[in-house]
């Protein structure tokens, strides 16, 4: 049998495609085969981990392995999270994988099930597979137990047993043995729970319904005229990456992808980062996924509202606040290159530009008439610490967005945001009809303002710095005008796009920074930044030159249309956490910047 070694993937790239319900997420290669997937809940245990490749026992996957492999083409069903995928064999035989993660509405509540399920259907000749399903526990240190009955295996997962449920041969899967495919078969892989109806009948009517919720759930969006496809495929990525019980939108579904080859920069990225608040509300409010963003606006708000106003870069899906972090020692890391973490020690960190994006989020809470539970005066009652938390911190020294481990210093953006606090709590003072605080925002925002055009503008260079009195030049500079801190047409502004342009930007990708951090100097662009450059040279009138590097980023997506966190300047290889959440936000709302209106096609 021609098959891959047992815990490695695809080491060529993150050709890999996800599937997801709003409770649990799976992660498959280009074959069909499950590399990552926490259970219960997408910060939990990798039941499957093979993606970080397990040393002490092997598996952490889920495959259907076709004897004589030859080749493998892999789609999503239009406008769904199904995934499609058929294997072909050398001899003509092919086999065709549906792999979904149930979601419908049912009982005045979503059916989201932590389940997996998978359809083999023989397409020609007389195929041969072997079915693999190796759970771990753990994160790869312990093989569960296992039971077995007629037509299920249950793993004895801690915490949390799953239960097979196959109309396969049973003994042929738990022995992982081979056998011609010659009819339909079904793996149903989730709760402990005995399965009531025809495990073909359940399959079938299961995929209907997810389908049928999928493409109700497109058709609802508003999108532009131009890319249509990438911004549906970026729309279904970010609303699979909500944890929909509490609202919290992960930054990726996986930990320690590392941001370059053997970079150590490793990091945790299950949880939710306050920085990405803002843009994640916009994203979802210009694609008009109203019920997305108000689940995601009752996460933000939640933690917004506690009575300590001191807040940290990033919570757990369950608002969990300390995350503590570790290196895992039986995960030897994607393609090796550990270490694997769990945790993210940067729940520590000072990151003040964190108050800006609560309130920026936030702020679409007073003025959206859609919401089913619009902002008043006790919310804003709620958000005014943070607005004077962030006024005493404006000046004062901070890790940074980027959340610099070695160093603190007072960084510019982190000062805007701080300012965009104030100015945002005016605005809505002025919604509410409160003239006194109108007058106390205002006063609050100007003064930020102005010290931050005296301390963080170069005169001499022609535009802002990344710190205070600093003289190096930082991709989160281009959203000054985004945030309505400076004009676009300002010359000041324009000065900071062009020389950001000439420093940062390699090809078809922009770093972060270049400067030397804790980890050395980068290697690789930050896709959210190059997005970020794209909508800035649009604002400043270069939008030709705009649509040509977004047409250059759409080609930098994986086959199945999936960005990760940072691409390589040299061939576009992805690396870092996938899919990113920040990335496909920077995607959708560059793409409603410079697509052609409606209006154009008529």
């Amino acid at each position: 049998m021609s098959t891959a070694p047992d815990n490695a993937p695809d080491p060529q790239t993150l050709d890999l495609g996800m599937v997801g319900n709003g409770s649990f997420a799976a992660l498959l290669d280009a074959r069909a085969r499950v590399v990552w997937g926490c259970v219960p809940a997408f910060d939990g245990d990798p039941t499957f981990c093979a993606l970080m490749q397990p040393t002490a026992h092997p598996g952490g996957d889920f495959a259907i392995e076709l004897e004589d492999f030859a080749s493998a083409e892999q789609h999503y069903l239009t406008n769904t999270a199904v995934l499609r995928t058929v294997l072909r064999d050398v001899h003509g035989g092919a086999v065709e994988i549906i792999d979904f993660v149930p979601r419908w509405y049912q009982n005045d509540r979503f059916y989201r099930p932590v389940m997996l399920v998978r359809r083999l259907r023989p397409l020609a000749g007389s195929p041969r597979i072997r079915i693999r399903l190796r759970p771990l526990a753990d994160y790869g240190a312990q093989q569960p137990d296992t039971t077995s009955g007629s037509n299920h295996i249950r793993y004895l997962v801690p915490g949390f047993t799953l239960r097979l449920t196959t109309d396969a041969p049973v003994r042929l899967v738990r022995e992982q043995q081979p056998f011609v495919l010659d009819r339909k078969c079904h793996l149903i892989l989730g709760p402990d729970e005995t399965l009531t109806q025809s495990i073909g009948d359940f399959v079938h009517n299961a995929q209907q319904r997810t389908i049928a919720y999928w493409r109700d759930w497109v058709r609802s969006l508003s999108i532009p005229l131009d890319w249509q496809e990438a911004v549906i495929r970026s729309a279904i990525t970010l609303k699979l990456c909500q944890y929909e019980e509490t609202g919290a939108v992960v930054a990726a579904m996986t930990t320690s992808i590392p941001e370059a080859a053997h970079s150590q920069r490793n990091w945790d990225y299950r949880y939710c980062w306050l920085r990405d608040a803002a843009f994640v509300v916009r994203a979802l409010n210009r694609l008009g996924a109203t019920r997305t963003m108000e689940g995601y606006l009752r996460y933000v708000f939640n933690i917004a509202s506690t009575e300590d106003a001191e807040l940290q870069p990033l919570y757990g899906i369950g608002f969990e606040a300390e995350l503590a972090e570790e290196a895992v020692d039986d995960l030897a890391g994607y393609r090796g290159m550990g270490p694997v973490r769990r945790g993210n020690l940067a729940w520590l960190q000072k990151q003040h530009d964190v108050y800006g994006s609560v309130v920026l989020a936030s702020t679409q809470l007073f003025f959206d008439q859609r919401l089913e539970h619009p902002g008043d005066a006790a919310m804003f009652a709620r958000l005014e610490p943070l607005g004077e938390r962030a006024f005493a911190l404006h000046d004062q020294p901070d890790a940074g967005l980027w959340e610099f481990r070695g160093r603190a210093e007072v960084h510019t953006y982190s000062s805007v945001m701080c300012w965009a606090a104030c100015d945002r709590l005016a605005r809505i003072a002025v919604h509410l009809r409160l003239p006194e605080r109108v007058r106390h925002w205002r006063q609050r925002a100007d003064a930020i303002h102005a010290r931050i055009i005296a301390e963080g503008f170069d005169a001499a260079r022609g535009h802002f710095v990344d710190t205070f009195g600093g003289e190096r030049l930082d991709a989160s500079l281009l959203l000054l005008a985004d945030f309505g801190f400076i004009s676009a047409d300002d010359p000041r502004f324009v000065g900071t796009v062009e020389a950001i342009g000439r420093d940062l930007k390699r090809g078809h990708g922009l770093f972060r920074y270049i400067a030397p951090d804790d980890f050395g100097v980068p290697e690789t662009s930050f896709t959210i930044c190059t997005f970020w450059y794209i909508d800035a040279l649009a604002a400043i009138g270069r939008r030709g030159e705009a649509r040509e590097l977004f047409e250059a980023m759409l080609l930098r997506r994986n086959p199945l249309g999936l960005l990760s966190e940072d691409l390589a300047f040299e061939d576009g290889e992805a690396w870092g956490n996938f899919p990113q959440t920040y990335s496909h936000v920077g995607l959708i709302i560059a793409a409603m910047r410079l697509s052609r209106s409606w209006q154009e096609a008529t």
